[in-house]
Parts: structure tokens; C-alpha cells; sequence
């Protein structure tokens, strides 16, 4: 029997949507994991860590290789001094970080800002720390920021506000100005944000990503987190990490060493290997690969009929179908899955406050093999 914290949330779109792609033989465009493999070298990181003995539980905290790794990182991508001893921390992949901070850090009652359409694990971290959610919509085509209405979501309650850019699953990138707003709102009602990047690395045209930690007044009120799984493709890994000032991270440690205690030791040294190997080569050639897919099915989609929207970040395109299809986003994600051969994602439960934002919408994961995009290409042509 489940309990009535998450009770509304039922069974993950994600699942749903990969059951029915095996069921349908269909590509399946609607989970965010790549279907090709990391780098050699850090698989090989991870072999040589099982070989070298590291098959024991970790530090809670993290290996020191890959805290250390973590502060550098921040250091030299964003010029973020972090202290790896007490101001990063590890966790079983980023959606584990922030159930871990959620529940460190909010008491019952305490309200949580979030943008949707959201990453559906989102409000039940909310949920399971008996939070409030308050929802900032983001409208497509270009998502932008309601500075009026976020504004009007702060109250004497409010705890947290979580920002995710890259954001999934519109591709948006915040921007300067949107990021300088929210930062001066949270300052000014003195809240906490927890800022999910695990897409920083992945941006396109030129976009910037850019840390709300940088912005002033910041660094100390914000618990950053990445990952190793969206920037070096090993997302069945589930290595993520936190940084930010060293009360934060006592928060989240707090509940994390009851949810996992440590995090798999020889991938803890594998993805420090990753972020302190890997050079400037990586990341320019990355950009590259996922410009050139997100390029591939951009046109595929237009040529359908449908109205995509450019995604600036992160591996996902949503679409608008309506002037091609009579009937909501589970429809239309069913019938491409039944009659063309393509799995893609409903986007309506990513609206908890407006579903029907999410009900025009379909949501195409790109970070798939060339070979991968051109066959669902050729079965959506052929619709």
C-alpha cells in the first residue's frame, strides 16, 4: 500500500513510456539516457578501481579523488573556490542529492518554488519531505521567466527555490537577466536554492552556462549539483555530487547517510578520473555531437508538421503537434508509438499546476546514436 505522500504520483511517465516502446518495437526518443557508450578511458577508470581493491564503502562524503576532482572543477570552469572536505559531498546520482538536500533542509509546512514544466521527481522529493510546492510556469515556445508571477510565489514560508538550467525538459538555458532576478528575489526573501546542473556542460548557439552560485550574494544561500551522467554518458552509474557552502552540505549529508551512507566506491574514483582527465578536446568535441544530433531531428520534426521549439541546452526537444493531431499529448505520444514506431514523452505530468500547457506538447530525447536519429527520422518521415 503506498503511502499518501505519493500516492498522487503513480508509476514514472519515463517507465511507462519505455514499456510501451518494447512492447511496440519502437525507437525509444522518450527516456534521457544515450544508447552509446562513455569514453574508453574512464570505463577503464572504473575497471582498474575494481581491480586496484576500491570494493569497499566509501567515505559518506565522497572518495577524496573525486572531491577534490569536484572542487577543481568548480574552481576552474566558474572560478568557485570549494572546500572538498566540507563543502562538496556525493550521492547516488543527482536526483538522490536532491531527495538527500530536500529532506535535510525543509521541515513540514515549508514551501518550495518550482519552474515547470519540472522533472518529475521534483515534487515527490517535495511530498516525501512534506513540503509545499509552488509553481513558476514556464510557457513554450521561448519559456521565459514570469518575473511578476515568481515574484508573487514568495511568502514568509518559503524555504527553497530550485533551479534547474540547462533545464529539462525545454532546453532552456536561464539567462543573465532571469538569473540576476531570481537571485535578487531570493536574497531579498532570504531563501536557499537548490540549483541542478547536471546539463551544464550541454549547451548550443552559443549559449552560456552560467552558476547562480557566481552571482552576488549567492554562493553562500546555494547547494549546486551535477553528475556524472548527462556530460560523460554513464547514466546508469548514478554518481552525483554537491558543492556549496559547508552548512548546505551538512544538511543534505545529514539525510544522505541514512538514505545510502556512500555512493559505489570504484565509480566514485572512475568519475574523478573523468573530470580531471578529460580536457578542453572533450567538452568542445561533446558540444559538437550533440549540436549535430539536436540538428538532425530538428528538421524532421518541422517537416511533420509539428512546431519545435530550439533547445539552447541540455538533449531535449518539445514540440508543439496541434496543427497536425486532434487529441493531448498521451494520445499523440500513443499513436506515434503504435503507428509510427517512435517513443517520445507526454510532457503534461511535468505540468502539476497547468497540465494543459503540457497536453500540445511532445518531448524528443536526442542523446541517441546518429544511426539511432536517423531511423526514427526515416519512420517519422514516413508518417
Amino acid at each position: 500500500m503506498v503511502s499518501e505522500k505519493l500516492r498522487p504520483f503513480g508509476t514514472t511517465v519515463f517507465s511507462e513510456m519505455t514499456r510501451l516502446a518494447l512492447e511496440h518495437g519502437a525507437i525509444n526518443l522518450s527516456q534521457g539516457f544515450p544508447d552509446f557508450e562513455g569514453p574508453e578511458a574512464i570505463r577503464e577508470a572504473a575497471v582498474e578501481a575494481l581491480r586496484a581493491g576500491h570494493n569497499q564503502y566509501a567515505r559518506s562524503q565522497g572518495v577524496l579523488p573525486l572531491v577534490q576532482a569536484v572542487a577543481a572543477h568548480q574552481a576552474g570552469w566558474y572560478g568557485l573556490a570549494v572546500d572538498p572536505l566540507t563543502e562538496v559531498a556525493v550521492f547516488s546520482g543527482a536526483t538522490e542529492g536532491l531527495m538527500s538536500a530536500m529532506l535535510g533542509l525543509l521541515n513540514p509546512g515549508d514551501e518550495v518554488i518550482l519552474f515547470e514544466p519540472v522533472y518529475d521527481s521534483y515534487p515527490a522529493c517535495v511530498a516525501m519531505a512534506q513540503a509545499v510546492p509552488r509553481y513558476a510556469t514556464l510557457r513554450f515556445p521561448d519559456f521565459a521567466v514570469d518575473l511578476e508571477h515568481l515574484a508573487s510565489l514568495f511568502t514568509p514560508r518559503t524555504r527553497l527555490l530550485v533551479l534547474n538550467s540547462p533545464h529539462n525538459p525545454t532546453g532552456k538555458v536561464f539567462t543573465p537577466d532571469e538569473l540576476a532576478a531570481i537571485a535578487e528575489l531570493c536574497i531579498r526573501h532570504d531563501v536557499t536554492v537548490l540549483s541542478d546542473e547536471v546539463y551544464e556542460h550541454l549547451t548550443y548557439d552559443g549559449a552560456r552556462h552560467v552558476p547562480i552560485a557566481t552571482l552576488p550574494g549567492m554562493r553562500d544561500r546555494t547547494l549546486t549539483l551535477s553528475s556524472v551522467g548527462k556530460t560523460f554518458s554513464f547514466t546508469g552509474w548514478k554518481v552525483g555530487w554537491a558543492s556549496g557552502p559547508a552548512p548546505l552540505i551538512r544538511a543534505a549529508q545529514a539525510a544522505h547517510q541514512f538514505v545510502t551512507f556512500a555512493t559505489a566506491t570504484p565509480l566514485q574514483h572512475a568519475a574523478a578520473a573523468a573530470l580531471s582527465t578529460l580536457g578542453p578536446d572533450f567538452y568542445e568535441g561533446l558540444v559538437a555531437e550533440y549540436t549535430a544530433r539536436r540538428d538532425l531531428l530538428l528538421p524532421v520534426l518541422a517537416g511533420m508538421g509539428l512546431q519545435p521549439a530550439l533547445p539552447k541546452g541540455a538533449y531535449f526537444i518539445l514540440a508543439d503537434f496541434t496543427s497536425t493531431f486532434d487529441g493531448d499529448d498521451l494520445a499523440f505520444a500513443r499513436h506515434l508509438v503504435e503507428d509510427v514506431g517512435v517513443a517520445a514523452i507526454p510532457p503534461s505530468a511535468f505540468y502539476p499546476a497547468h497540465p494543459e500547457e503540457g497536453r500540445r506538447l511532445v518531448r524528443f530525447a536526442f542523446c541517441k546514436k546518429m544511426d539511432t536519429l536517423r531511423a526514427a527520422a526515416a519512420r517519422l518521415r514516413g508518417h
